[in-house]
């Protein structure tokens, strides 16, 4: 389905199908041992899903899970969609919007206190081939629970974006928890430490075009 979607839009630039079986579908797997002490009917989104990577593999893999798959271009999303009614995956939903807006979302407002709010919402984010770890940091942290992990699917640099994310992660209440190296790439653990300050994420771009910490003349 993915490589047959791919010749309508842009979803990977990988046009093999064996190449994809490595780089994309096992590379996804790989998250399984850090998401597997979850609780049944724990939550997990995918920011910037794209073509449902990592989060339609692991969710085949792992339907004791809730993940939410979230893009900002509307055709991706209904390809996930599509993709998620095809294989029957009643774990999964997908939310169309962009990451800032979905983690300054406090939900509606009732007598009881607040329900279908994104921000501080989920267990684990995660994120796979968005960006650096300062803009993503600020794209993830809000929306987990205070003591939720980011999980961010990295390469060889993964060391060299930390270093430049001291600074972000300590302004989100944050802290790296660990490097994972798996066959595929590595894995960084980001833990939620404390409530996100309300001023994080910024409005739509701002994290992508100045992030946190990070200085201008880099």
């Amino acid at each position: 389905m993915l490589m047959h979607a791919n010749t309508r839009m842009n979803l990977t630039s990988i046009r093999d199908a064996d190449e994809a079986w490595d780089k994309h579908i096992f590379d996804s797997l790989t998250l399984i041992p850090l998401l597997a002490e979850l609780e049944d009917g724990a939550t997990v989104i995918d920011i910037g899903s794209g073509g449902g990577l990592p989060g339609i593999p692991l969710a085949i893999a792992m339907p004791n899970l809730r993940f939410t798959l979230m893009d900002a271009t509307k055709k991706k999303c209904d390809y996930l969609e599509q993709a998620a009614d095809a294989l029957g995956l009643s774990n999964v939903r997908v939310i169309c919007a962009r990451a800032e807006t979905l983690g300054q979302d406090r939900g509606e407002k009732t007598a009881t206190g607040r329900t279908d709010a994104h921000r501080e919402h989920y267990d684990v984010a995660m994120a796979r081939g968005v960006g650096q770890i300062p803009m993503l940091a600020e794209l993830t942290v809000p929306l987990v629970k205070v003591g939720g992990l980011v999980l961010m699917t990295k390469g060889q640099r993964a060391d060299e974006e930390l270093a430049d994310a001291k600074q972000a992660l300590h302004m989100l209440h944050a802290a790296h928890a660990g490097t994972v190296d798996t066959p595929t790439g590595r894995v960084v653990v980001i833990e939620k430490l404390r409530r996100t300050p309300r001023d994080y994420p910024r409005r739509n771009g701002e994290p992508k075009r100045a992030p946190l910490g990070v200085s201008k003349n880099r």
